[in-house]
């Protein structure tokens, strides 16, 4: 018996193996002290003990991983990949997804004409920490178009109000109006809605901040913290807007998350810049820049449709965008223009003389009265006096009367609001002087009318 006692440990060590060595050392105090221990009964206690991974069964699926270490080769999926809001779900969330599911083509133009601007506001978004799908947001504000104008004077794809856009230094003048230049108006969108976000710590009430106004948002709480209510973007009290405004941008983001499932096709789009950009240092005349870089007037306006005039001025201190396979043309071209000691604006000043009216103005200067109006944004309600500065066209500028209906002008009278209705349940209703090149890592498209109110 003494010499069976002795034995336990080793056999429970071998049988149990060295990864159960601690029960083993535990078991074999127990049988060294147990009175009347038996053969029979310590092979019954060294049976082999269970394995723990044959405990795992291996018929679940494996759960989906990101490989956040390779970037993909679709946009889309990178920003994909960086939806981090908190999803709403919401009857009004699957209203505004049937409607647009419901409008497949007005889709496709959106993505289309997103295409332009998506990797340079992606970009920007993950430079900043900041929630990828928001770099949907233009779609919910403007249908991507740089050129739409609200009842409320909102201007551009990001849709800022002049006061708003004073604010974040996005300059307005009769050159150039900020607001709709691509690269400005989405530094000075992503600063806002980090401020507004902070202010609040949730995404939703940011976006309906963006949206109604911080200040109006701030009352809602108040009101509700009064009450003893919750002060969730869902239990405030808003406007009709503002109320289906995040279910918009979450409808829009459940599309883009899984288009086979809603049957839509969304055509890749290359994850590389877009476009790139040249610093100026002087005045350059609009037709001149687009000659340069080798592409169409409507090209050149699309990518900087901030100018309102012919001439980009000094005082615009914003760059050139140009598409990225142009910018090497461009800064070739520019040399070779500079090297033959050519001026790069041909535009001058020509101040009205006391009695001089504007056709003998346009007559002077080989243009007609429609496209010199046009020129200088001059409609029923300017005042014309002596001393009046006219932008007029110098012997070598070019283009200028196929340029003057083309470029983008803010119209003096705002479009008729649309009333918002809520709908049923149910329904959907070497380098030259002075240029420095920066690579950003982004069709000329008409005015559209849009509510807002912020």
């Amino acid at each position: 018996m003494l010499l069976f006692r002795s034995l336990v440990l080793p056999l429970l060590l071998m049988l149990a193996g060295l990864a159960h060595a601690e029960q083993a050392l535990q078991l074999s105090a127990e049988l060294t002290s147990a009175p009347g221990l038996t053969i029979g009964t310590a092979a019954t206690l060294l049976q082999p003990l269970p394995d723990p991974s044959r405990e795992v069964k291996d018929d679940l699926p494996p759960m989906p991983t990101i490989d956040l270490t390779t970037p993909p080769d679709d946009l889309w999926q990178r920003m994909r990949n960086g939806f981090s809001m908190p999803d709403l779900d919401s009857p009004l969330v699957a209203d505004r997804q049937a409607w647009y599911l419901n409008r497949p083509d007005l889709l496709k133009r959106v993505f289309e004409r997103s295409r332009r601007y998506l990797f340079h506001i992606v970009a920007e978004l993950e430079k900043r920490g900041m929630p990828t799908e928001l770099a949907l947001l233009p779609i919910v504000e403007s249908s991507y178009n740089p050129l739409a104008y609200s009842s409320a004077r909102a201007l551009g794809m990001w849709q800022f109000i002049p006061s708003t856009g004073k604010t974040y230094k996005l300059q307005q003048n009769w050159w150039f109006d900020q607001r709709r230049d691509i690269v400005a108006s989405t530094s000075a969108a992503l600063d806002y809605l980090q401020t507004i976000y902070e202010m609040h710590g949730d995404w939703h009430l940011a976006l309906a901040s963006y949206n109604w106004g911080e200040n109006a948002v701030g009352r809602a709480i108040a009101k509700n913290q009064a009450k003893g209510l919750p002060t969730d973007y869902r239990s405030l009290k808003m406007p009709v807007e503002t109320s289906y405004y995040v279910p918009k941008l979450q409808a829009i983001k459940n599309i883009i998350a899984q288009p086979q499932l809603f049957g839509i096709s969304l055509d890749a789009i290359p994850n590389r810049p877009y476009f790139g950009t040249v610093e100026r240092s002087g005045n350059m005349d609009i037709a001149l820049a687009a000659r340069l870089a080798e592409i169409p007037v409507d090209e050149f306006i699309a990518l900087n449709p901030a100018y309102s005039r012919p001439v980009m001025p000094t005082a615009a201190n914003s760059p050139l965008v140009l598409p990225a396979e142009k910018v090497q043309t461009f800064l070739d071209n520019l040399q070779t223009h500079e090297a033959q000691d050519r001026p790069l604006s041909a535009w001058h000043t020509h101040n009205l003389k006391k009695g001089e009216k504007l056709e003998a103005v346009a007559s002077r200067y080989g243009i007609s009265t429609v496209r010199l109006k046009q020129l200088n944004g001059i409609n029923a309600r300017t005042k014309i006096a002596p001393g009046f500065a006219l932008l007029v066209p110098g012997k070598d500028a070019i283009g200028f009367e196929s340029i003057a209906a083309r470029l983008p002008q803010t119209p003096v009278n705002p479009p008729r609001a649309t009333k918002w209705k809520k709908a049923k349940a149910g329904k959907t209703s070497a380098k030259p002087k002075g240029i420095i090149v920066k690579i950003r890592k982004h069709p000329a498209a008409k005015p559209v009318v849009k509510p807002k109110k912020r």
